[in-house]
């Protein structure tokens, strides 16, 4: 009987892993102390940039408004915990998308959902200058995707998994039938859930003191939850009829 491995990881997520890697070693070796405060400064996510009253007023170096920010911060991260923690999720729900998607609409979609992360983050944080680093919202964005097609009957996670390729070009869950999958909306529950639990109690979970900026990890799952059929292709398999999915 021929086994699958648990995690039959494509090449794109290993690339992504890579050079998140490399801007992280290349901080921590090859980067003096100056050099990282600048690299951070032009690089990291801070609210206080789009904010005219600091910007005008002097406070914060280097001026005003860096577009690219908005998914240049997915490419840092604070330590090699915080950069740990993120592969462990992206494996198995990066993996999963992206034998979804393939690898360009893939690559496309990561940005889109480290920018919808941003975007959340500034508008609940207006004038922070606190720099927002870490790809935890793209992230998010992939969990959302997968929870899509993940459930549904032959998928990766449902009733009667199809072999090799087929179990991810299942039709996805209509996203008017989310709210009625019952997996899914455990699967909802627990994420909001969590990510809510650490922002209100300001957990700290990457070994940092700074507390984890759960409004960016929404505003990506809900970019990959909203925007998914943007990025899909068309399904290879018909729908199959599941009592406890919805059908397409």
């Amino acid at each position: 009987m021929n086994r699958e491995p648990i995690f039959n990881i494509p090449p794109v997520v290993l690339a992504v892993l890579a050079v998140l890697a490399l801007v992280h070693l290349a901080r921590t070796l090859l980067f003096t102390e100056q050099q990282d405060i600048e690299f951070l400064l032009t690089f990291a996510f801070i609210p206080a940039r789009y904010d005219s009253s600091v910007v005008l007023g002097g406070t914060l170096p280097n001026g005003g408004a860096d577009i690219w920010t908005f998914v240049t911060y997915a490419l840092i991260h604070a330590d090699w915990t915080h950069f740990g923690v993120n592969a462990v999720w992206l494996l198995p729900f990066g993996s999963a998308v992206a034998r979804r998607f393939g690898t360009p609409r893939f690559l496309a979609f990561l940005p889109v959902t480290s920018a919808a992360g941003a975007g959340l983050h500034l508008a609940t944080h207006p004038g922070e200058q606190y720099p927002m680093i870490g790809a935890s919202a793209a992230i998010s964005g992939t969990m959302a995707a997968a929870m899509r097609f993940a459930f549904q009957r032959g998928g990766p996670l449902g009733l009667f998994r199809g072999g090799d390729d087929r179990a991810y070009r299942v039709p996805a869950i209509p996203l008017t039938g989310v709210l009625r999958d019952p997996r899914v909306l455990l699967f909802l529950i627990v994420w909001f859930g969590i990510n809510i639990l650490f922002g209100l109690g300001s957990f700290p979970v990457t070994g940092s003191e700074q507390s984890v900026a759960w409004q960016a990890h929404i505003g990506g799952f809900l970019a990959g939850l909203l925007l998914f059929s943007w990025f899909d292709r068309r399904p290879d398999l018909p729908q199959l009829e599941d009592t406890a999915a919805t059908p397409h």
